[in-house]
């Protein structure tokens, strides 16, 4: 884990360094994987502000907390951080909880429905060539039209593509 201390118009007391070593020492047994913690320290117009950066493993948190006193703004910090880290582990867990449970109730087994068939009329008895068959798959405006072939007693099927185009099959 990596520990950075950076202040702006203010010194890094030894006390200061203590209390922040001592609440990151309980954020540990709170959020496994700790990275890196970025301690920002400001002391502006008679008012201190201190941001904590945490980086884990999967996830980071930003705190600004701003009072008139660098402890205080530091105590603020670290119980918002604490506040966040459990927000989001109880999250976390009720995700995992949730994706385990799947009915409440009893289990209703639906019946699967019979296949049935169901008679078309996509098809012409009387001989035809190729293009009258477009011309009547464009105009019945269905996918599949069956037809016999010109000249012989063969069946044959025009069908539309997904792709926009005609399809042919002759046995």
């Amino acid at each position: 884990m990596n520990v950075r201390y950076t202040t702006r118009q203010a010194g890094l007391t030894p006390e200061l360094k203590a209390y922040c070593e001592k609440r990151l020492a309980r954020l540990k047994s709170l959020l496994d994987g700790i990275l890196d913690v970025n301690f920002i320290l400001t002391v502006q117009k008679g008012r201190s502000k201190s941001e904590i950066h945490v980086q884990a493993k999967g996830r980071g948190f930003v705190v600004v907390e701003e009072t008139l006193d660098m402890i205080e703004s530091l105590n603020k910090a670290f119980d918002t951080l604490e506040t966040r880290i459990r927000k989001d582990r109880s999250k976390l867990l009720e995700r995992k909880r949730r994706g385990g449970r799947r009915a409440l109730g009893p289990v209703v087994v639906t019946p699967e429905p019979e296949n049935r068939v169901v008679r078309a009329d996509f098809f012409s008895l009387k001989p035809m060539s190729l293009e009258e068959a477009l011309v009547e798959l464009d105009a019945k405006d269905k996918e599949v039209f069956l037809f016999r072939r010109e000249g012989s007693r063969a069946w044959a099927a025009v069908y539309r593509r997904k792709d926009g185009q005609y399809g042919l099959v002759e046995p």
